[in-house]
């Protein structure tokens, strides 16, 4: 189930990694979001993570994070360990500028995307595979209980989710082609 890159690792490099966040040592958090599934069947794929059940070179690396990875960077605005500011640049504005999308992502301005979150830093929840919305059977983080949830996501101004329910419409995602490096700052 846990098989990925990088592997997980003991507990106390968790403060190192806050500490890098914090000092800017580190500018971005992200995940390579590999969604196999455990059991065959679930939301009609074939059986994957256990195609290593007997042999572990046949595991396919990677776990599911990106629905978490908002959820679980602000509850570290609510147990203090980074600002609100640092939650929304780690999140949001250094990605954008890493992957040459700013100003176009990334920021709130004349000219940009209005890629919008609404997000509700009071609400506590309890992570579960059984609630999120990626296709997957599980989640590593399953029973975390956290600070904040996402309420409605505004996609170029327009509301793709509402009330915690995706009510877009298949197909008017973009591509967006990158432009150069245009560093975290």
């Amino acid at each position: 189930k846990y098989v990925m890159s990088p592997p997980l690792r003991e507990k106390w490099n968790q403060d190192v990694l806050w500490k890098a966040l914090q000092k800017d040592s580190l500018q971005v958090v992200s995940t390579d979001h590999c969604p196999f599934v455990m059991k065959a069947g679930f939301g009609g794929m074939p059986m994957q993570k256990e195609l290593g059940k007997d042999d572990f070179s046949k595991i396919p690396n990677g776990a599911p994070g990106i629905e978490t990875r908002v959820d679980l960077m602000h509850d570290a605005v609510a147990r203090g360990l980074i600002s609100v500011n640092r939650f929304v640049e780690l999140c949001s504005t250094a990605p954008a500028k890493m992957f040459g999308m700013f100003p176009r992502k990334g920021t709130v301005a004349v000219g940009s995307d209005a890629d919008l979150v609404i997000y509700n830093p009071v609400t506590r929840h309890k992570l579960s595979h059984t609630t999120l919305h990626q296709r997957v059977d599980y989640t590593p983080f399953e029973g975390q209980e956290v600070t904040g949830r996402t309420e409605t996501v505004l996609l170029r101004g327009k509301v793709i989710i509402e009330n915690g329910k995706y009510v877009g419409t298949k197909g008017e995602g973009q591509f967006v082609k990158r432009a150069r490096f245009t560093g975290p700052r």
